[in-house]
């Protein structure tokens, strides 16, 4: 599988990362992100609406 280059640096490749749902149904490449640590380009799907460029952190779970 290829992924596609980063838009914002074009050093690094977009790399999908799936969730789940509230019901625990799988939700495929629901966020996008920029495999190059000093970018950290990210595209995210909450609630149907796409959001770019928040800050990307380890989760407090």
């Amino acid at each position: 599988m290829e992924f596609p280059p980063c838009k914002k640096c074009d050093d690094g490749l977009m790399l999908p990362l799936s969730d789940y749902g509230r019901d625990g149904a799988p939700i495929r490449y629901k966020a996008w992100v920029c495999h190059n640590p000093v970018c950290g380009f990210n595209i995210r799907i909450d609630n149907g609406e796409v959001s770019l460029g928040r800050e990307v952190r380890e989760s407090d779970k």
